[in-house]
């Protein structure tokens, strides 16, 4: 079976926007099992969210910072 390739490259600030996701579950001690329920989201999509895999529309991006507890702005601290 051949590996399956991107047509594009995925931003540079997609990849750090799931960091920053994993850097706040880690700060929080929480689950992505238990942020995904919370964001009513599936957690393998949560997850390729977190590794940068696959964009998410603006308003899935709402959802996860409302089940970590931050805004958006702490959600895009990276962009500052």
């Amino acid at each position: 079976m051949e590996n399956r390739h991107r047509k594009s490259e995925m931003r540079q600030e997609i990849l750090l926007l799931g960091k920053r996701i994993m850097e706040i579950i880690k700060q929080k001690n929480l689950k992505p099992r238990e942020v995904a329920h919370d964001a009513n989201l599936d957690v393998e999509n949560l997850r390729k969210y977190m590794k940068g895999t696959q964009e998410m529309k603006v308003s899935t991006m709402i959802k996860i910072a409302k089940s970590l507890g931050v805004s958006i702005d702490e959600l895009f601290s990276f962009l500052k």
